[in-house]
């Protein structure tokens, strides 16, 4: 059971700074990112924080509107509002923005490939939901209505907030919205892990 809980931590903490990663990539590329990174950035435009900032504080601010939903954060979920953050500025920090074209497309086709197995690896960790994913189901089970009409309406949201205030639309968007779900939906059950089944004891002959 300990060596569970070891492979879960280590895959939560992996996936997390992973997909730091994979959203500098994204941001870096300068071709358009996903709907909240669309916002995180126009709100760092805005102000003098960086991206991986605006992360953390974005996600802060996320989590206390699940108060009123009550929904119950677990350990990855106090994680994911922090991790992330630091590991795209750690990346941005570190990582050149490129000039060449085919260069930042392939940054965009590894973005968003790593960003699916991020999030595979973190949710597959079972430890808590990140912010956003929590408050997507907080709002579904409240409302009654369905996932779809909930994530659709958040993401549009914060898709059109974010491009208000300067944040980048563009192809990279588009290839995230339609790439993300059926990438994340493959990996995920390769990446779940699993309490090992206990195997009943062998009765002794008498």
């Amino acid at each position: 059971m300990c060596a569970v809980m070891v492979r879960r931590l280590v895959q939560l903490y992996a996936g997390l700074v992973l997909y730091g990663f994979s959203m500098a990539l994204l941001v870096e590329a300068d071709l358009g990112l996903d709907p909240w990174d669309v916002l995180h950035q126009g709100l760092a435009e805005r102000t003098s924080l960086t991206i991986g900032v605006v992360t953390i504080i974005v996600g802060a601010l996320v989590l206390l509107a699940w108060i009123p939903l009550r929904q119950r954060p677990g350990v990855g979920t106090i994680s994911n509002v922090i991790v992330i953050g630091l590991a795209v500025d750690a990346t941005i920090w570190v990582v050149p923005s490129p000039d060449v074209l085919a260069v930042r497309i392939a940054f965009v086709v590894g973005g968003v490939t790593l960003n699916a197995v991020a999030t595979a690896a973190y949710i597959g960790a079972r430890l808590g939901p990140g912010p956003r994913d929590g408050l997507m189901t907080g709002l579904v089970r409240r409302t009654g209505r369905s996932v779809r009409l909930v994530r659709t309406t958040i993401e549009v949201t914060v898709l059109a907030t974010g491009w208000l205030l300067g944040g980048t639309v563009g192809v990279g968007t588009a290839v995230y919205a339609l790439s993300i779900g059926p990438l994340v939906h493959l990996l995920l059950p390769r990446l779940e892990v699993r309490e090992p089944v206990p195997v009943a004891p062998v009765p002794q002959a008498t």
